[in-house]
């Protein structure tokens, strides 16, 4: 655990009530394109992607990851590679002849593309179907991408605010390692993940996930739950990041290999983690930072992306 709640003169707000006088605009979201969006604006849209600037500077300056611009639309094989197929096809959103869809009919399969519910999908499949040398491991990418999730199995859950929306900015580690460093690996990723709220000065605590809350293709997930002040009755703990080591999961089904010291070619492991997810990240910021007047302090490392500006407030 990092950091300590803070204490307020005040009642603090969620998120969503304090966002409302700066430029976060649900209705006119939900005229464009439904319930579980978001329209940022001004001072909020640029805080929005000042998060996402620092998390990347970060971890490619600093962390010694590659940064990469994936397609967001993938296909099918791609989706198996890493677990999103079969088991949560009516989580994802797919593109067929031009249209967007949610469980097209089977006969369209092979022709659909999907929409990247995690910049996981693309980054860890740059190595399928191919055999890279042990002295290239480990190979460390990242990626700021808009990530889309049908969230079929979330009705009724959260739904006030930025929580959980179908379209989100997250910035995505990917570890393509060795069995023997895999899970040094593994805690490597989670301290980076880290280093980010630290950075920011947000309250957080790591989880160990047990077996039935893993996801489908994780050996051993550590999630990262930020505190939000705003939430709930009095604040409350949620998640902004999940690391996970894979071990040959993936790469069994992508068919991923490195050529070991002695000319074999053996399986890959793969790791995954959000660095973090920057809407929630965002939201922590907001409910965190919060003053009585309704304005948000930008945190210091922050500034030097909103041009030094120090307040985000309604007439900025």
């Amino acid at each position: 655990m990092f950091g300590a709640r803070r204490n307020y003169a005040f009642a603090p707000k969620p998120h969503d009530d304090i966002g409302a006088a700066l430029g976060m605009d649900f209705e006119s979201a939900a005229k464009l394109s439904g319930a579980r969006f978001v329209v940022l604006r001004k001072g909020l849209a640029r805080l929005e992607r000042a998060i996402g600037q620092f998390m990347l500077d970060l971890h490619t300056t600093e962390h010694g990851y590659t940064e990469v611009n994936p397609p967001l639309l993938v296909r099918n094989d791609v989706m198996f590679g890493t677990g999103q197929l079969p088991k949560f096809e009516d989580d994802q959103f797919w593109a067929v002849r031009g249209e967007l869809l949610i469980a097209p009919d089977e006969r369209l399969k092979t022709e659909r593309l999907g929409l990247i519910p995690t910049a996981e999908v693309a980054l860890t499949n740059l190595v399928r179907e191919s055999i890279v040398d042990e002295k290239e491991l480990p190979m460390r990418l990242t990626a700021l991408t808009p990530c889309f999730r049908a969230e079929a199995g979330a009705a009724g859950r959260d739904t006030r605010g930025m929580i959980r929306q179908h379209q989100f900015t997250k910035v995505e580690l990917v570890s393509i390692t060795t069995p023997e460093t895999s899970k040094d690996e593994h805690e490597r990723m989670l301290a980076c993940a880290e280093e980010v709220l630290r950075r920011l000065d947000l309250h957080y605590r790591v989880i160990t996930l047990c077996t039935g809350d893993m996801g489908f293709s994780s050996q051993k997930t550590y999630d990262i739950e930020v505190w939000m002040p705003g939430q709930g009755d009095g604040g409350a703990f949620r998640e902004i990041s999940s690391c996970s080591v894979c071990g040959d999961f993936q790469a069994r089904r992508m068919d991923a290999r490195y050529r070991a010291s002695d000319g074999k070619p053996r399986f890959v492991h793969t790791l995954n983690g959000s660095g973090t997810a920057v809407g929630r990240a965002l939201i922590a910021v907001m409910e965190t930072y919060q003053q009585a007047d309704g304005s948000i302090a930008v945190p210091d490392v922050l500034q030097p992306y909103m041009g030094g500006l120090k307040v985000v407030a309604a007439k900025s």
